[in-house]
């Protein structure tokens, strides 16, 4: 099934994000670039910002994020009502953060892992299903401000 995505970051993930657009069309998903356009210096939230917004509107249904540390992109994310952007490093953590976070935003920290890596999380948590139950339970108590 073909899912809409939304993809961004910073001039540290703009090379990971060419490459995961690559991954995300031939799995056959539709997306959408919130840049940056090169690797000259952005200031990440002016690319987070929109992408967030899309994603909480139901535009997009998932974002993957990529900066250096992964952490400026996700304190962004999460600003906004409705998301739930998960930093993560391992594929097992991108697969946690869809089963048991409902994430959906995908934070990559490019200068920390590798291009397979980023590659495995992007296909897993796109792929995992959340799993509700307890979880939900957890989920629901999040947006409590």
């Amino acid at each position: 099934m073909a899912l809409k995505i939304a993809i961004g970051g910073d001039h540290a993930g703009f090379t990971y994000k060419g490459m995961l657009k690559g991954v995300l069309e031939e799995l056959g998903h539709d997306i959408q670039d919130f840049g940056p356009d090169s690797d000259a210096s952005v200031d990440y939230p002016d690319h987070v910002h929109p992408l967030a917004k899309a994603v909480a509107r139901k535009d997009a249904d998932f974002g993957v994020l990529i900066c250096g540390s992964g952490n400026g992109v996700a304190i962004t994310a999460n600003k906004h009502r409705g998301i739930r952007a998960a930093l993560c490093w391992l594929p097992v953590v991108a697969k946690l953060a869809r089963q048991h976070n409902n994430a959906n935003v995908l934070c990559i920290p490019a200068r920390f892992v590798s291009e397979d890596e980023a590659r495995e999380m992007t296909r897993v948590f796109l792929s995992a299903t959340f799993e509700g139950g307890r979880h939900q339970t957890r989920v629901d108590k999040i947006t409590d401000c």
